[in-house]
This record gives structure tokens, sequence and C-alpha cells, in this order.
């Protein structure tokens, strides 16, 4: 597995040499078997190993108003709250914590270093070689080219009092629970190539991509002349591709089923990392002022999502059904569509699946997350 861009190395030398010249004491988490290990925090000992070597560098800069743990400790406890959701009272009392108010400014403060780790570990094709790549991996699965990634608001849910509900009603999603959400991008082995900040749940997906960097950056041409795949809930345009509405042949049917199969690759990524970091599943109260810190969560998880493909760790095994993407929000008036994007759309249809070749089908619809 490689990242969009050939930067880990690079990285991975630059962590090892900066930390050489340190000689740590043994780590809190030499006291776990591997089992143990990857029960208490769904990572293996090589894999928590550099990611705590990653967080000792940056936290050197990082001031902390009572400074009681040291690096490997407080990663133990962060990782142990984006594994379980929960502060384990095993890991506190290991660690001599009698207080989970410590423990919430912990996870906080390492959250954000992580999140501050998204530049190395959560990487954009930007060259012309490593956009090629990406595209022809997209196409091999589903047989659409130009393809840069695959792009879906990710929901996760938070908690309202039912006596505060509608003070938080922006929360509140089309499902009809409160959320907050991220836009994020993934290739097609399922790494993380963009992780945007988090809003309300009931914010619309095209509002998101509007205003987010990717956003701009793609419909500005920074990328060069490429696709992402969007749902519904997004508007089609010169750079991201929907689904057609309503299919009038075969051949829109054919790309119909290809833009699904591509698209599921993000519902497979999506449920892997919240399999591994089941902190995702609830992310506390839902308060506006919070935005910050659950968006430093999410992002955080991402940076360890990628750092885990990189170490092949698989996820726990799956406790109930791939929770299915979110539908999208659709606009209460009708969208004017892009005449530009629909004539560029249909002409890669026209091109790319008017035929089903002999020998030349896109591969079966077989996407699980331990796919990605």
């Amino acid at each position: 597995m490689a990242f969009a861009l050939p930067v880990w190395l690079a990285v991975q030398e630059e962590l090892l040499g900066h930390g050489a010249a340190d000689h740590e004491p043994p780590s809190c988490f030499d006291d776990f078997d591997d089992e143990a290990l990857f029960q208490m925090f769904h990572l293996t000992r090589p894999c928590i190993a550099f990611i705590t070597d990653a967080i000792r560098i940056r936290m050197k800069t990082v001031v902390m108003d009572n400074p009681e743990l040291p690096v490997d400790a407080m990663v133990m406890v962060a990782l142990n709250y984006y594994a379980h959701g929960v502060s384990s009272s095993a890991v506190l009392q290991r660690l001599g914590l009698s207080e989970t108010d410590y423990a919430v400014v912990v996870i906080s403060t390492v959250s954000d270093v992580i999140a501050g780790m998204s530049d190395q570990f959560i990487s954009f094709p930007l060259t012309r070689d490593a956009r090629a790549n990406v595209a022809f991996k997209i196409e091999k699965i589903c047989g659409i080219p130009n393809v840069l990634g695959v792009l879906a608001p990710a929901h996760f849910r938070i908690r309202t009092s039912p006596y505060e509900r509608s003070t938080f009603r922006a929360f509140v999603n089309s499902l009809s629970y409160t959320s907050v959400v991220s836009q994020i991008m993934c290739d097609s082995d399922g790494n993380i190539l963009s992780v945007e900040h988090c809003c309300v749940g009931s914010t619309f997906e095209q509002e998101m991509w509007e205003s987010s960097f990717k956003g701009r950056e793609m419909e500005n041409e920074l990328h060069g002349p490429y696709w992402v795949v969007g749902g519904k809930g997004y508007h089609l345009s010169k750079h991201v591709l929907t689904p057609v509405s309503e299919p009038a042949n075969d051949k829109e049917g054919r790309f119909n089923e290809a833009h699904t199969k591509i698209h599921n690759v993000m519902r497979a990524t999506l449920g892997s990392l919240r399999r591994r970091f089941r902190c995702l599943m609830q992310l506390g109260f839902a308060q506006e002022t919070s935005l910050n810190k659950k968006s430093n969560i999410i992002k955080a998880c991402c940076v360890l999502h990628n750092i885990a493909k990189k170490f092949s760790v698989p996820p726990p095994p799956a406790a109930g059904k791939i929770e299915p993407l979110h539908p999208g929000k659709q606009q209460s008036t009708p969208v004017e569509v892009n005449p530009e994007a629909l004539k560029a759309r249909q002409k890669l249809i026209d091109v790319n699946f008017s035929l089903v070749t002999s020998g030349q089908n896109p591969p079966s619809n077989n996407i699980t997350e331990d796919n990605v």
C-alpha cells in the first residue's frame, strides 16, 4: 500500500532521524502482549511505536498546564479512547489516573497534535505521476477514467438532550439524527486523501464542497482535467461526477453501476474507520463551540487510519452491518445543471459505456472493508 504521494519514506526517515538522539525509557505499552495490545488499541506494536515517536517529536513544542504524564502514557490514553469511545478504567488505573477530567484534557491535546500531522499523512495526489497512478487504479475497478478520488460526507453521531433538541436543530441531518459532518475523499485502496473541518449535520454537501479547500482547488483547475466521484447530494460540475438521476438507456445504466462500484469504496473505508476508532460512533454532546474539538478527533482518526494501513493493520472484526453512506441532503428547489458539465459526462458515458466488450468488463462489485 502507498499513499497518493511518495512522501511516506521521507517522513519516516525524518521521524527516525529526529528521534534517534533521544534515549526514551521503556514504553508503558511494553506491559501488554500483542493480543492485548490490539484488543485495547486496535493497532499493532510497530504501528503504535511509530505513532508515539511522531507525537513525541511534536509534543516538544506543546505546553500543558499540568504535564502529569510522559508522552507515551498520553498516547496510550488517547489511543484507548479512539479505539473504544471511552477511557478504559484499566488503562487509567495502570497510569495512576483517578480522574477522567484529566484524561479529557490529554485526549484533546493529543488529538490536536495528531490532527496537525495531517499534512504529512493525508496526501492528495499533487504530481502528474501521482494523479495518473490514482486515476489508473480507479479506472481498473470501475471503468471510469480520469478520477482522482471518491468524495462523500461522513456523518458522525452526537448526543443532544431531549429538552434542548430545538436549540441544536442545525445538528439534525436528513436522516433525522443529530450529527456533525466532514467532507472526506479517498482513493481506490481506501487511503484518505483529504478531510475537511466538520460542520453541523444539516449542512448541504454542495455547500461543504464549494467552501472547502479541495473543492475550490478542483474547480479552479489546480489539479488538472480530473473528476472526483460524488453522490446525489452534490451537483454535477466539471470536476464532480455524479450519477445520472434517471438513466434513459443501457449505457447510462452501466455508468451508474460503475459509479456505485467505486462509491462503495468510500462506504467500506468509512466502515473500516468506524470499526477501528469506535469513538466516531458517538462523539459526545452537541455544542456549537465544540466543533473544533470534534474536528480534531475526526482528523486524528483519519491520520491514524492511513498510518494503520501503511503498517497493514487490519480493522477489528465487524460487529454488524456496514453503515450505508449518507444519501445526501437534497435541495428543496430545482438546481440548474451546468450544460458543459452535462456534455462532458455524456461524452464520458458515450466513449466508455456504450458497448460492453468481451473480456473488458469492470471487476465485480464485491468491495468489502477488508479490501480497503
